[in-house]
């Protein structure tokens, strides 16, 4: 049963009528039955004090459904307070409530860091006249309990408690009665207008508005439901889940990989009758691309016997599996197809608008592992704050349904194979369970209220056994102290050209501020007050010995997360060229952003790599003679550059820009970012002996080094890409004082 319009429920063995007070006659005298009143509100607060200890030692919720007590509710009772619409994390949220744990912690928690959650005693409510329930408890539901009481985030003490889950089963709002439910909610001992409570609830709304939220009175209460749209989820504070499917308690993923033989499967039964003529339509127009299906006559199929098809829009409960088989035919020539294995013969699904935005077939086809294309405008998916979707789904305009296989054919076979493995992925860490889609719940809601101990975009959407490349400057960085860049200089004795790169830049508003390394062990550094006066910090440091790797050294001086490194002979950039430079890097900081570019090619009469510096449109290596790049990888660098490359280079004191551009490109599996056009880095005070580039062995030298670093890191990790960034209004004819960057330099 897949819509928990059917969701079985359970009835407790006995049910025990909580006793009524009877009227106590008139005392007689006064202050007799005053004192009888102290002693027994002594009692009470004895008795209160005596439970409150009792629940602190650790008492757990009792999960027994053979003793669920009834509670009465006056038709003169309180009623919640209606849905805060505005609600934020900020204004309906009391976080003061939460990080008070004191016990049942594990180490890693002993600082009481974790969210802790409150299940408050299963109860049946009723209405004092007709003694009918406000809802009937289900499987589903009291799963969702159990595994929230055995959850780490659960605690038998409310007065440490942050969160509070009510035992009101509110999954499907076509089994309840509204009115008593906000009664019974409102009853509670710790409600305080919702305050801090948790609403499950997957099917929501009835006929023949279908509201995409819970039609209750929740007050400040937070819904995790399924099916909100844009207008009624409250971004950061209520949680987006799926219609949970029953239907995949008994299905696993399909093994061996199936035959994907369609490109789409519509399996929707529920669909709007324009919907489904345009997939009439497409399937005649595409008949090997399209399978419709549709329900299956009685004559060829007992559906009838199996399904329940009710009259309000929602997709027919699913049988339990063993019992029965759910049969569909397709359009138009009827042939059966059992669901939902079907979908596993589909590349893409089709999950579109019912009634109801959320609809239980996004779940089934992720288990099949069927590419979901979503078609529901204003839909909030499934943790759409946790998730990335796009590696998960295609979304389309409910008005573009018409081109719907032309858009799913322009789709790579190599993103569809990337879709399909991401996929597998998330569905078995957040929805192969019911169990699971609440632990994500709990997660993410422990993410939010400790922020400081929030897993990251890449816990959340790469896995730990994905083999893909994990860029670490998405993780949370500590602020750095400064901002703008600093210029790492490298430079051995030539003293002229140093002292006009110190004043160009000092010029660049981004400077924060300069080091120069000096690599000559045999002569001193010029004594500070001989180097030019500028407005910007310059720190001097002397290195042990001469080695190219000085210049990727993550010095304690340096305090800002940009790094300029510069040879001392590159002085013919400009202070607008340095400063767009720095601003492209902004936009890219994973990425090495410089001027002088280099590439790779293969040479097939060698069968090696060849280090190619010509003129052309391809760009695979920055050379960080004059390129900017995060200090994160300086310290990679230093610290953790694979084989020997490291010793290699200094060694022959070469290659360590190449080493850098390996380094970066094989953990992002990203290329480097060329900025202006400058095509060529001369150094008119310098003569060609004293230049590493005028080496008639160079070239070779820089080939045999591309092909020993690709044999150390198993691969080739450089890519290539066409690409240059310039300013904007780089080549318009537009007065000068209109653009930002006016001195960039031209081929």
């Amino acid at each position: 049963m897949t819509f928990p319009s059917k969701y079985s429920f359970i009835k407790p063995k006995t049910l025990l009528l909580l006793p009524t007070a009877k009227k106590q006659p008139t005392a007689r005298y006064p202050y007799v039955a005053a004192g009888g009143v102290v002693v027994l509100l002594l009692v009470i607060v004895w008795l209160a004090g005596f439970r409150g200890a009792g629940e602190t030692a650790g008492e757990r919720l009792s999960l027994d459904l053979g003793d669920i007590p009834q509670v009465v509710l006056d038709k003169e009772a309180e009623l919640a307070r209606a849905r805060n619409r505005n609600c934020s994390y900020w204004d309906c949220f009391n976080v003061y409530r939460c990080g008070q744990r004191t016990s049942s912690l594990d180490e890693d928690d002993a600082d009481g860091e974790r969210v802790s959650i409150y299940v408050y005693p299963l109860k049946e409510y009723l209405d004092a006249d007709s003694r009918r329930p406000a809802g009937q408890l289900t499987r589903e539901f009291y799963r969702i309990v159990q595994t929230i009481v055995n959850s780490p985030y659960y605690t038998a003490n409310p007065n440490e408690a942050c969160l509070f889950v009510p035992t009101l089963d509110t999954l499907n709002q076509n089994r309840i009665d509204t009115t008593l439910v906000g009664k019974a909610l409102a009853s509670l001992p710790h409600w305080e207008n919702g305050e801090n409570h948790l609403i499950f609830n997957f099917i929501a709304g009835t006929k023949p508005d279908y509201s995409t939220v819970l039609d209750v009175n929740t007050d400040r209460a937070i819904i995790v439901g399924a099916g909100f749209d844009s207008w009624t989820f409250r971004t950061e504070f209520d949680v987006s889940v799926p219609v949970y499917s029953a239907t995949l308690e008994h299905y696993r993923w399909p093994v061996p990989p199936p035959d994907r033989s369609v490109l789409l499967v519509a399996a929707q039964l529920n669909l709007f009758p324009r919907q489904f003529r345009i997939l009439q339509e497409l399937t005649y127009d595409y008949p090997n691309d399209m399978l419709l299906l549709q329900r299956c006559p009685t004559a060829t199929a007992k559906v009838d016997e199996v399904l329940d098809f009710t009259q309000t829009g929602d997709e027919p409960a699913r049988p339990p599996a063993g019992s029965a088989q759910d049969i569909r035919c397709n359009f138009p020539h009827g042939n059966e197809h059992e669901y939902p294995s079907v979908l596993a013969t589909g590349t893409f699904c089709l999950v579109a608008r019912g009634v109801r935005l959320g609809q239980p077939i996004l779940l089934e086809a992720m288990a099949a592992g069927c590419i979901p294309v979503v078609m529901a405008d204003n839909y909030v998916l499934p943790f759409a704050d946790l998730l990335d979707w796009e590696l998960l789904a295609i979304r389309l305009h409910e008005s573009n349904l018409h081109t719907i296989v032309p858009v799913l054919r322009a789709i790579s076979a190599e993103r569809i194979a990337e879709m399909q493995m991401q996929i597998r992925s998330v569905y078995q860490r957040y929805f192969a369970t019911l169990e699971r889609i609440v632990l994500t719940v709990l997660e993410q809601l422990n993410d939010r209220i400790f922020p400081h101990r929030s897993h990251t975009y890449l816990h959340w959407n790469v896995g730990p056994e994905a083999r893909v490349t994990q860029n670490p400057l998405f993780l949370p960085l500590i602020a750095p102290k400064a901002q703008g860049f600093t210029a790492v200089i490298l430079t051995y004795d030539r003293l002229e050209s140093l002292y006009i790169l110190i004043q160009k830049l000092a010029t660049v508003p981004s400077l924060q501020k300069m080091l120069v390394v000096w690599n000559n062990q045999r002569k001193a550094p010029p004594h500070p007050s001989l180097f030019p006066k500028i407005g910007k910090p310059l720190k001097i440091i002397q290195t042990a010995a001469n080695r190219l790797s000085n210049r990727f050294y993550p010095y304690e001086e340096i305090e800002t997360e940009a790094i300029l490194t510069i040879d001392d002979d590159i002085v013919m950039l400009t202070a607008d060229e340095l400063d767009f430079g720095y601003e492209v890097w902004r936009e890219y900081p994973d990425r090495i952003v410089g001027f002088p570019s280099r590439t790779h090619v293969w040479d097939n009469s060698t069968g090696r790599w060849r280090y190619e510096s010509e003129w052309t449109n391809q760009i695979s290596m920055v050379l960080t003679g004059a390129a900017f790049h995060h200090k994160y990888w300086s310290y990679l660098y230093t610290h953790a550059m694979p084989g020997n490359i490291k010793e290699w280079v200094d060694e022959h004191m070469n290659c360590e820009d190449i080493a850098m551009n390996f380094l970066v490109s094989n953990i992002t599996n990203k290329p480097p970012i060329k900025v202006a056009p400058r095509k060529k880095f001369k150094c008119p005070e310098c003569t060609n002996n004293e230049m590493l580039s005028a080496d008639l062995n160079h070239m070779t030298e820089r080939s045999a080094c591309i092909n020993r670093f690709a044999e150390i890191y198993g691969t080739m990790p450089l890519r290539t890409v066409e690409f240059r960034a310039d300013p904007v209004l780089f080549k318009d004819n537009f007065p000068e004082k209109l653009k930002r960057f006016n001195d960039i330099g031209s081929l």
